[in-house]
């Protein structure tokens, strides 16, 4: 009886560990390997279009010099606009505003004392009558000392709007070898030997042959 007992129990502990539970169990998915298509040949044609895209210069953007000087004779600063160098545009405007207005505010004070110069010749009332210390000779030296100044400020508005149009030809015709790689300019330290100083900073410019 003991051994059947014994029998039965060894059997009962066999079915309870021999059973499976599905949540103990791991599923391995046969997951689709990744394909990599063969590449397609590629024809003579193709190869040799492709390298010679590829030794082809960099293509390089132009400005005419004649648009450039035209555009700033028309309006000053436009040239520069042109050229794609928007920062100077400011710097033309305020230099030949100013030089015009200059001339403008001196114009008007030379025809103010030029008008009271003309009356005082003639014996006539003026804005400055009564004034002590105000004659002719005063109101002369006046208005040629306005009258100098204006001329100098239309003078000098003149040049900086010839050096404008001067700015706009010349900023054209140099792009490009500023943007042709085989030309550069870069920072670079100079050896002197006739110097107290072994070395200098500087600017090379280098060029490709």
């Amino acid at each position: 009886m003991k051994k059947l007992l014994s029998v039965l129990l060894v059997l009962s502990f066999s079915l309870f560990f021999s059973q499976v539970n599905p949540n103990d169990t791991i599923r391995v998915e046969n997951l689709p390997k990744d394909s990599i298509p063969a590449a397609k040949p590629r024809t003579e044609p193709e190869i040799v279009g492709n390298i010679t895209n590829s030794n082809a210069p960099a293509k390089i953007q132009k400005f005419s010099p004649t648009k450039a000087g035209l555009y700033s004779a028309v309006l000053p600063g436009l040239g520069q606009f042109y050229n794609k160098k928007y920062w100077k545009i400011p710097i033309v405007w305020g230099a030949v505003g100013t030089g015009v207005g200059i001339a403008i505010w001196n114009d008007k004070n030379y025809r103010r004392y030029r008008n009271a110069f003309v009356a005082e010749l003639n014996g006539l009332p003026h804005e400055f009558s009564g004034i002590r210390g105000v004659d002719k000779d005063v109101l002369g030296n006046a208005q040629d000392r306005f009258k100098r100044q204006r001329d100098y400020a239309i003078g000098i508005a003149g040049l900086i709007y010839i050096l404008n149009i001067v700015d706009a030809v010349v900023d054209a015709h140099l792009y490009e070898g500023r943007k042709d790689p085989d030309l550069a300019l870069m920072p670079a330290v100079i050896n002197d030997r006739f110097s107290n100083y072994e070395s200098k900073a500087g600017l090379a410019l280098t060029f490709k042959f």
